[in-house]
């Protein structure tokens, strides 16, 4: 039995479609874990307990390449310590903040927007190439985002009132889509060794908006079904999902294992529904329909793009 068990976790590891699947699927539990915990722990205390705990997973397990990486590590620290800052403790936060006020379905969607926020700032940063269809991809999944954040009322467009959630929200993925332009000049060490050194960056990060929440009086330490949903946030997105990943780009290249990606706001929208039952409005559907048909043609037009 114990040899069955062995052999078809073997298989599943060496399955990219599951690995990365798994990842996504994780992923998209996440805004459902983030409006579960509204209410039971506060968003700092969140972002702080879930690196505090991802950390105490890895470090110990790779720190021995840590040391043995470190002249590499060493002097990209403060660019490092900015990368979590960023990407790992204002992503999580706004997130946080925004579930509290927003849909998991609605979180799940404008999250889908990254790759095209990134696409934007590669465009600024790096001076990458853009064709026509690339400009007609960001145009539709910002079209969708739009969408969600006004509730698919045109009214609300035109006056440009926004749902509070919403907004910080998107203010989090354009945060996020920063990290993952750092990304590109970060230290050449392994992939868990380097996401090791970040997360307890990150717990280090997070400390000033744990003590701002406690000085306001509002930082609510989890009770028992908010320490439930902190550790599966630890534990799925942000340990498991991230070796999963790795995994996936590592049999399959970075090209294609991004493209499963799409699937969060997709799982996010599912989970939601099927957990919170959150409703599923017709707008939703549109703009699920604009954001990952505007990644597919940025990604397709992308996919053929000369390196710049």
């Amino acid at each position: 039995m114990l040899a069955i068990v062995k052999q078809l976790r073997s298989a599943s590891y060496g399955n990219a479609i599951v690995m990365l699947g798994l990842t996504t699927l994780f992923w998209g539990g996440n805004t459902v874990a983030g409006r579960m915990a509204v209410g039971e722990v506060s968003p700092f205390v969140v972002v702080f307990l879930r690196w505090l705990i991802v950390s105490i997973l890895v470090v110990p397990m790779m720190l021995r390449r840590i040391r043995a990486e470190w002249p590499i590590l060493r002097p990209a620290m403060p660019r490092m310590a900015l990368m979590a800052v960023f990407g790992y403790i204002g992503f999580n936060s706004l997130f946080y903040i925004a579930a509290t006020s927003t849909t998991a379905v609605n979180l799940g969607i404008i999250q889908g927007s990254i790759p095209i926020l990134v696409l934007i700032g590669s465009i600024f940063v790096f001076g990458t190439g853009v064709r026509i269809l690339q400009v007609f991809g960001i145009l539709l999944t910002l079209s969708g985002v739009a969408l969600v954040a006004a509730h698919g009322d045109i009214h609300q467009l035109l006056a440009l009132s926004v749902n509070p959630g919403d907004g910080v929200m998107l203010i989090a993925c354009v945060l996020y889509s920063g990290y993952t332009l750092a990304l590109r000049n970060r230290p050449q060490v392994p992939g868990l060794v380097f996401f090791a050194v970040l997360s307890a960056v990150s717990v280090l990060a997070s400390l000033p908006g744990l003590f701002a929440e406690m000085s306001a009086g509002a930082a609510q330490w989890p009770t028992l079904k908010g320490g439930l949903i902190v550790l599966y946030i630890a534990v799925f997105p942000s340990y498991i999902a991230q070796i999963f990943f790795m995994r996936g780009v590592e049999l399959i290249g970075p090209a294609r294992a991004g493209v499963f990606i799409n699937l969060v706001p997709i799982f996010a929208a599912i989970l939601a529904v099927s957990i919170l039952g959150e409703p599923f409005e017709w707008h939703h559907g549109t703009a699920l329909v604009l954001v990952l048909g505007g990644i597919w043609l940025s990604e397709r037009k992308a996919s053929v793009a000369p390196p710049t």
